[in-house]
């Protein structure tokens, strides 16, 4: 298993998209407003929510793998 570095603001961040996802996939399935403003707003967070998360993701494999270069190099 390798080991990953991740700080704080990262970590807030992926845990902001996944509740962003979450909540809206649960606006979609729940009966809590009428259909026209639950359909909108869960798909407007489930779309914001996968969206931001292929950066993050992106960048986060990105600095991994940098990092495992330059300890590489150094050896």
């Amino acid at each position: 298993m390798q080991e990953r570095r991740i700080t704080i603001p990262e970590l807030i961040l992926f845990a902001a998209t996944r509740v962003a996802l979450g909540f809206g996939v649960g606006l979609l399935v729940s009966r809590v407003m009428n259909n026209d403003e639950r359909k909108a707003a869960g798909i407007a967070l489930t779309v914001m929510g996968g969206i931001t998360t292929v950066p993050l993701v992106v960048n986060f494999v990105r600095q991994n793998r940098s990092a495992e270069h330059r300890l590489t190099a150094a050896a």
